[in-house]
C-alpha cells in the first residue's frame, strides 16, 4: 500500500515538473482601433403621428404593416360641427360670386347712364338759355333755374358713379372673401383626416374607433419600409474620435454569427446632459435582407487602422506596459493600437523574442 502512494505521488510529481507555460512570439499583422457602441434601428423617416386637431376617431383606414403613399388617408375625427361650417361657407361663397351678382351691376350701370343722360339734357338746356340771356332774351330766373338743374344732374351722374365703382368693389371683395372663407373651410375639413406625410408602412397603431385624442396624443408611427439606420450612443470621452464616413462593424442578435458593414452618416452636436453621450447615426453598405425598427445591435466603429505592425495578445501583458521574456525576465514596451484582443508594440519587444504567458 506504502509502495502505491509512493508511486502514485512520483507520477504527479513528473506531471506537475512537465507542465510549462504558455509562450508565443509577437505576431507583424494589421490593428485597428474602435470605439464601442450599442443602439438600435429606426426606419427612415420615421416619425409620430400626431393630430392637429382635437376630436373622436370616427374611423381607421389602415392596420399594422400596411404600406402606404404620401397623403393617403390613415384616420378620420368626427366633424359635424365642421361640416356644417363648410356648408355655409360653400353657400356664401355662390351667393357672393361675381357671376351671381350680375343683376346688381346692371343695375348700378343703368343708373349712372340715366344720370348721364339727364345730365346731358340739362346741360344743353342751361347753355340754350344762357345763350338767350346774352341775347336779353328770356328771364334770370330761368337761366338760374336751368343753372340748378344743370348742377343738380352733374351731382347725381358723379354720385351714381361713385357708387357703381364701390359697388363693384365691395363685390369683389365678398365673392374673394367668401372664396377665402371656403378655402379655410376646407383645410379645417382636412385637418381632421389624418394623413401620411411618407410613402412607407404602419409600424404602430396606438388608438381605435371610438377614442377621444388631442394634438398631443400620438396616435401611431410611420417609416420607410426598406431604408433603415443606425441610431447609437457614444461616450463624450470618445465622441471626438467619430467622423463622418468611418466604418462600422455592426452586429445582431437578429442575425447570429453575421457582421455587416455600414458607415457613420450623421453626428448629433449636442451633448445629452443626463447621459453624458452624443448620437450618432450609420447607415448600412449592405443591409440585411429583413430589418424591423427597434432591432438592437452592437456595433465597433473603426477609428484607425494600421498595417505591417507588431502585436501581442492582452492576456500577455502584466500590466499596460509589461511582458514577460521566456526566461522569466520583465521587460517594459511602449505600445500603440489596442482592441479587444491585441495590443500595438512601438518599442521594448521583436517579433524574434518569445514571450511567456503570466501566471494567474
Amino acid at each position: 500500500m506504502k509502495g502505491l502512494n509512493y508511486f502514485s505521488l512520483l507520477v504527479l510529481l513528473i506531471s506537475a515538473c512537465g507542465k510549462k507555460q504558455e509562450t508565443i512570439k509577437p505576431e507583424l499583422t494589421s490593428i485597428t482601433e474602435s470605439v464601442y457602441a450599442s443602439g438600435y434601428l429606426k426606419s427612415e423617416n420615421q416619425y409620430q403621428v400626431f393630430p392637429s386637431v382635437n376630436g373622436v376617431i370616427s374611423k381607421i383606414y389602415v392596420e399594422e404593416g400596411d404600406t402606404v403613399t404620401t397623403g393617403e388617408p390613415l384616420m378620420l375625427l368626427a366633424h359635424d360641427t365642421q361640416r356644417y361650417s363648410k356648408e355655409n361657407a360653400q353657400l356664401a361663397e355662390r351667393l357672393n360670386d361675381v357671376k351671381e351678382n350680375e343683376g346688381k351691376k346692371l343695375d348700378a350701370q343703368l343708373t349712372v347712364e340715366l344720370a348721364k343722360n339727364k345730365l346731358l339734357f340739362d346741360s344743353s338746356l342751361f347753355f340754350r338759355q344762357k345763350a338767350l340771356w346774352e341775347q336779353k332774351i328770356g328771364t334770370k330766373v330761368e337761366l338760374e333755374q336751368k343753372e340748378v338743374a344743370y348742377a343738380a344732374s352733374k351731382s347725381n351722374y358723379f354720385s351714381a358713379l361713385i357708387r357703381q365703382r364701390d359697388l363693384l368693389k365691395q363685390l369683389e371683395f365678398n365673392s374673394n372673401q367668401s372664396k377665402n372663407n371656403l378655402k379655410i373651410s376646407d383645410q379645417l375639413e382636412s385637418d381632421f383626416t389624418i394623413k401620411s406625410e411618407v410613402n412607407g408602412r404602419v409600424y404602430a397603431l396606438y388608438k381605435s374607433v371610438g377614442e377621444w385624442v388631442g394634438v398631443q396624443t400620438p396616435l401611431a408611427i410611420l417609416g420607410d419600409a426598406k431604408q433603415f439606420r443606425l441610431q447609437m450612443r457614444i461616450d463624450e470621452y470618445d465622441i471626438l474620435k467619430i467622423k463622418i464616413g468611418q466604418d462600422v462593424l455592426v452586429t445582431m442578435d437578429s442575425y447570429k454569427g453575421k457582421v455587416f458593414m455600414a458607415s457613420v452618416s450623421k453626428i448629433n452636436p449636442l451633448m445629452n446632459e443626463k447621459t453624458k453621450s452624443f448620437t450618432i447615426e450609420a447607415k448600412f453598405s449592405d443591409p440585411p435582407e429583413k430589418l424591423y425598427p427597434n432591432l438592437t445591435f452592437e456595433a465597433n466603429i473603426i477609428i484607425q487602422k494600421k498595417d505591417n505592425v507588431i502585436i501581442v495578445p492582452n492576456r500577455y501583458f502584466v500590466n499596460d506596459s509589461t511582458l514577460l521574456l521566456s526566461n522569466g525576465e520583465s521587460v517594459k514596451v511602449i505600445t500603440g493600437l489596442k482592441d479587444y484582443r491585441c495590443t500595438e508594440i512601438l518599442k521594448g519587444v521583436a517579433i524574434t523574442d518569445e514571450l511567456l504567458m503570466p501566471e494567474e
